[in-house]
């Protein structure tokens, strides 16, 4: 059987028809609708992601100004985790009057504008190393009326904010002294570190602001309680060894004198020798 050849139909104005035009229209016209389809999720898709970003945080309000932007309070709320849902647009968050324990190590990543927060009237006790990393925009910063005891530089590595350090039983020692040079808060905001206990504790800088007690050095006095410790244990190891000595010299006396009783003991020869010599005389 001889197949005919495809060949454009004509009607009789001489206009032309090619038999796959069909076929082209109506696979644009399928591949449009799923373009359009695809687009219209991308679309839905992007404005669900900033309505995500730059929504409130679950039980908390947010409020916002043309001038201080956006500001979230979740003042009161008896929470124990830091929330993970803060809008990425930030300025100001309040979380104070909670029950949080622990900031944990990036706890406010993702917060590029913020500038000030509020973490006062807590329970915390403990800044994790890195807790405030990424908040190259903060200016403030309020840690006060909380359980903090130990100063940790590395919980505000890089922060250059203005910091309130009040009310926390901070504890003062020489490693507090070696920390407070090494962080990049504003000069002012140590001052909050009131000393509640010490080491040592004769020192006499309870109720005092460290930074404004210069003229005291607890490496100094560490250092000294160290040297004393030191000698301490080297008279110990002295005594230790001039008791062995003069146990082993009495010990050697000992067995010297009982060698020299066993050798008073024995019989003398010299005298059966004189004995002998004193026969063969008078014979």
């Amino acid at each position: 059987m001889r197949t005919e050849p495809c060949l454009p139909r004509c009607s009789s104005l001489g206009a032309c028809s090619h038999p796959t035009m069909p076929l082209l229209a109506g696979w644009l016209l399928r591949h449009s609708v799923v373009m359009c389809l695809l687009l219209h999720s991308l679309v839905l898709m992007t404005f669900c992601f900033h309505h995500a970003a730059t929504s409130c945080s679950k039980s908390c309000y947010c409020s916002e100004s043309d001038i201080g932007g956006k500001t979230m309070r979740c003042s009161n709320l008896q929470l124990t985790e830091i929330p993970q849902d803060i809008p990425n647009d930030t300025r100001r968050v309040y979380l104070d009057f909670n029950l949080f324990t622990t900031v944990p190590t990036n706890a406010f990543a993702g917060l590029p504008h913020l500038m000030e927060l509020d973490l006062s009237h807590n329970e915390l006790s403990q800044v994790e190393a890195g807790a405030f990393r990424g908040l190259g925009s903060l200016q403030f910063l309020d840690l006060s009326s909380n359980k903090l005891v130990n100063f940790n530089p590395e919980s505000f590595e890089g922060l250059r904010a203005r910091a309130n350090l009040t009310s926390n039983p901070w504890h003062c020692d020489c490693n507090l002294q070696m920390a407070l040079p090494r962080v990049d808060l504003e000069p002012a905001s140590l001052t909050g570190i009131v000393c509640q206990t010490s080491d040592p504790a004769d020192i006499g800088v309870e109720g005092l602001a460290f930074l404004l007690a210069p003229d005291i050095d607890l490496c100094m006095v560490t250092k000294k309680t160290t040297d004393v410790a030191m000698l301490v244990v080297m008279f110990g190891w002295f005594t230790m060894v001039i008791s062995y000595l003069v146990y082993y010299v009495r010990a050697n006396q000992e067995d010297a004198r009982r060698h020299l009783e066993y050798l008073k003991s024995l019989p003398s020869r010299q005298g059966k020798s004189e004995e002998s010599s004193t026969i063969s005389t008078v014979v």
